[in-house]
């Protein structure tokens, strides 16, 4: 699927890279998917097959190296993939306290060929590990090469929380035991900074926050006064399909709309990608409509590519992905904006800081599907208020949440921690 954390990642290097300086994208489990040009290196460390087998099969843990890059290599990893698998949590939760410990972990072999990629081959000035479950690795990679590593925060409690309890837990002292050995992180907004402070026991001082940014390559044909369609106003979500991302909020709230009398025709179109394990969650969404007499309003699009992506949303009156659990990034809310469209999401997350930053959209407490009902058919009456908000997101996301914006500070950050400066969290998130 296409993973927001690699989405992010993936323009913040190639961003770096335009910049000058020189960045390489390390993939680890899986290559990089993205529906931009992809800038990750070829070669894929901590292989997802290869730790799945560590894991499970003690003989495959010293496997040669011929072995482990062939278990490694982008084009195999592409094609399993393809395959649908169910994995219980109680695997993972055994795996990922594995990773956390690092030498003393079953994936030994994969810390050591990366750690000594780092130091042999590409010499870097600093680390930036996408997320802290593969931090294990700092302690052994700061005794070859004594530099910075830095950690980015993204969603890593949405992953530890799908752990079993015992897991989680031990996960929990893994990564309390990491944290004198990372000199600082990265976040994308100052609510998941706060929230990663309390979950993880992380020093707040050490967070610096650097809100997210899009690459508006195919977002600058979207006209300034693109024209809406106004009969039927269209209601869009673009995300991926299953519940954490409340598709079935969305699905009440119209429900709700379309037996209120005064408005106009509605349609509801969605977009995203849908595993295997959601198939039934869609499926008894649409027949849900179905039985409620709004199938026919009701056009689900599947996944798309950027082109596609940028038509769709150029598509939509109003947008609205109703998570259930707190977003970190929200990266779909920047390209709704990018193409003029108002948003209604809840109370909670990155969200309100969004909102208020580009004054793009209303906010409805969280899981009110009443409340979410009422914010969308406010902006479904008000074509006026639906044009503004549009209009402000869009400025907005030209002005500040844009690629370069992320890029010039994150670099900024990174400038500090290698020449021996602490960042101050305070004065890390530069104001719009």
């Amino acid at each position: 699927m296409y993973c927001g954390s690699c989405m992010h990642d993936n323009t913040l290097a190639a961003t770096l890279q335009a910049l000058g300086q020189d960045c390489v994208l390390v993939p680890t489990y899986t290559p990089v998917r993205t529906d931009e040009p992809d800038v990750s290196l070829r070669r894929v460390f901590f292989s997802g097959l290869g730790i799945y087998l560590e894991q499970n099969y003690p003989k495959l843990r010293k496997m040669p190296g011929f072995l482990r890059r062939w278990l490694g290599s982008p084009s195999l990893l592409r094609a399993i993939s393809r395959i649908s698998l169910s994995v219980r949590p109680e695997e993972l939760g055994e795996l990922t306290v594995s990773m956390l410990k690092g030498l003393e972990g079953n994936q030994r072999q994969d810390v050591l060929e990366l750690v000594g990629w780092l130091c042999d081959e590409f010499r870097p000035d600093v680390v930036v590990l996408t997320n802290i479950l593969i931090a294990a690795l700092t302690p052994v990679l700061k005794k070859r090469l004594p530099i910075p590593v830095v950690c980015t925060l993204q969603g890593d409690d949405i992953y530890l929380d799908w752990l079993p309890e015992k897991h989680r837990q031990e996960c929990f002292a893994l990564i309390r035991n990491l944290v004198p050995h990372l000199d600082g992180y990265l976040t994308t907004s100052n609510y998941y900074a706060d929230f990663m402070t309390g979950y993880l026991g992380l020093p707040r001082e050490r967070i610096a926050v650097v809100y997210p940014g899009l690459n508006l390559t195919g977002f600058d044909d979207v006209a300034a006064d693109s024209p809406r369609s106004s009969n039927p106003v269209t209601i869009g979500y673009l995300a991926r399909i299953c519940p954490e991302k409340g598709l079935h909020n969305l699905f009440d709230a119209f429900g709700r709309l379309v037996t209120r009398s005064g408005l106009p025709p509605l349609r509801l179109k969605v977009a995203g990608y849908c595993g295997q394990r959601d198939k039934p969650y869609l499926k008894e969404l649409q027949h849900r409509a179905a039985k409620e007499g709004w199938g026919d309003r009701l056009e689900v699009v599947g996944e798309v590519t950027h082109p596609q992506k940028v038509a769709f949303l150029q598509s939509l009156d109003i947008f609205s992905v109703p998570t259930t659990y707190r977003e970190p990034k929200g990266l779909y809310l920047l390209e709704a904006w990018a193409c003029g469209v108002p948003a209604v999401q809840p109370r909670h997350g990155s969200f309100p800081e969004l909102i208020e930053r580009t004054r793009g959209g209303l906010l409805f407490p969280p899981g009110d599907t009443e409340a979410l009902a009422d914010s969308l058919e406010r902006l479904v009456r008000d074509r006026e208020l639906r044009r503004r908000l549009g209009e402000s997101g869009r400025t907005e996301v030209r002005r500040f949440f844009h690629a370069r914006r992320m890029a010039e500070e994150t670099l900024a950050v990174l400038q500090h921690f290698v020449t021996g400066r602490r960042v101050s969290a305070a004065s890390s998130a530069a104001s719009p």
